[in-house]
């Protein structure tokens, strides 16, 4: 099997590399080396020159705040470039893996949202990645599109890392408490990733959209909390600990674009349909906090 990976160097294209490449021949990109989502031309023809049986796009415009005020440029990446994706998978015969995100939905409610659920999207970000989506199905091509959220891995920037550092540094320490989600590590989405294309390679008609994230939830807050309860089970010197940490609503941190606050998402068909179970994301958080504290 020949495989071609799209935005080798991000977090999840990382992962994506040791993940995939025992399932065959892998050709992994970034924008530096034929990979530029950027350019649906060149694009179109270094999938044309690989002619993969397999397309994982791992690549995107992430920048949500920036996205607001270059759109244009989001949707590029997001959407455009996906829709060649999709063209040019179609016209292979290949399989296209793609990454979505919870913020295709508006965030209401307090329960888990399962892939039929209506979407709504409150920003630029949230928008082009639901326009990457329907291009997909407009083209028709064997796809499994996998949707996450708060995506984290040990190598790069990440939240736990950022509130060790502040929780070190300052004296207080304020985190969102009103948005809900899943901590999902890029190395459980990688491992899920391999298993899923060994199935859809094998039966196309598991192609389809599925909510990819751990199981369980917690607020930004009570994820700083577990991040700093560790920490300090661990022996770190912090001047902030878990319970000193004030909880305050979105509202209270303005950015430029809007947060779901409900990022449930519900990923009992992605479990049923492929044999999986899902762990509970402290149990990732817990083993990439063992691996950079």
């Amino acid at each position: 099997m020949k495989l071609l990976l799209l935005g080798k160097s991000g977090q999840l294209g990382w992962e994506l590399q040791r993940a995939l490449a025992p399932l065959g021949t892998l050709v992994s990109l970034d924008r530096t080396d034929g990979g530029d989502l950027s350019d649906s031309d060149a694009l179109a023809a270094t999938v044309r020159r690989v002619a993969p049986e397999v397309i994982v796009n791992a690549a995107a415009y992430t920048a949500v705040d920036k996205a607001e005020s270059e759109e244009a440029a989001a949707r590029q990446i997001n959407a455009t470039a996906v829709g060649v994706l999709a063209a040019e998978a179609r016209a292979l015969g290949a399989l296209l893996v793609h990454y979505s995100t919870d913020y295709v939905f508006d965030g209401s409610g307090d329960q888990a949202r399962d892939e039929s659920a209506a979407t709504g999207p409150l920003s630029a970000y949230g928008r082009t990645k639901l326009e990457g989506e329907r291009l997909i199905a407009e083209h028709g091509a064997d796809a499994l599109v996998l949707r996450t959220s708060w995506v984290y891995a040990a190598r790069g920037g990440n939240f736990a890392k950022t509130m060790l550092r502040l929780a070190a540094e300052r004296e207080q320490l304020k985190v969102v408490a009103d948005q809900i989600g899943a901590p999902t590590g890029a190395d459980l989405l990688a491992d899920v990733t391999a298993h899923l294309v060994r199935s859809a390679t094998a039966d196309r008609s598991l192609c389809g959209v599925y909510h990819a994230v751990a199981s369980g939830a917690t607020s930004w807050h009570q994820y700083a909390q577990h991040v700093l309860r560790r920490a300090a089970a661990k022996g770190v010197t912090l001047k902030v600990q878990a319970e000193q940490v004030e909880a305050i609503p979105t509202s209270a941190y303005p950015v430029p674009a809007p947060r779901p606050l409900n990022s449930r998402l519900d990923n009992r068909a992605l479990q049923s349909r492929f044999g999986l179970v899902m762990p509970h994301w402290q149990t990732g958080v817990d083993r990439m906090l063992d691996e950079i504290l």
